[in-house]
């Protein structure tokens, strides 16, 4: 049993890896938060069960995707910094299953969530509600730097480059 359950913990270990580490990731994990906050706090858009988990394995299948890339990425690294055409090759395949995977979500994305009507009602809320908009603005400031600082040089535990 306490083999099982460090097997959870290597995995949540990883996933933390990849989101200090992998700018693409922390977008794709910042794109996810503000959608869920959208779905999930809001009446905005009308979803049916269904439809959200069809919107949640999309999201799923581009996290798995991003996490693999990132240990082909490693795997290929630790073998050696040298330019090998193959090495290449590993990292530019894993880099294009996540682009695959990212354009399959978006277009799952606009399927289900082009709802004008959605839209005119999250404009009508932050017209009406000019706080929200002010946090709502700090959020996509404070998500815009830590996509591309990361948390480790937020925190000032990773050196600058």
């Amino acid at each position: 049993m306490k083999a099982l359950g460090m097997s959870f913990v290597y995995a949540i270990r990883g996933i933390f890896y990849c989101l200090h580490h992998e700018r693409n990731m922390r977008i794709h994990f910042v794109c996810m938060v503000y959608m869920y906050v959208f779905l999930l706090g809001f009446d905005f858009f009308q979803l049916s069960r269904t439809q959200f988990a069809i919107i949640f394995l999309a999201n799923a299948i581009v996290v798995m995707g991003e996490l693999i890339n990132t240990a082909v990425e490693r795997a290929v690294d630790l073998h050696g910094k040298e330019n090998h055409p193959l090495a290449k090759a590993a990292k530019d395949t894993a880099a294009g299953g996540v682009l695959v995977a990212a354009i399959g979500a978006v277009a799952v994305g606009i399927a289900l969530l082009w709802q004008p009507p959605a839209f005119r009602a999250l404009y009508q809320y932050f017209a009406s509600h000019p706080g929200s908009l002010a946090l709502f603005a700090a959020s996509l400031l404070f998500s815009v730097v830590y996509i591309f600082m990361g948390p480790l040089k937020l925190l000032g535990l990773e050196e600058t480059k």
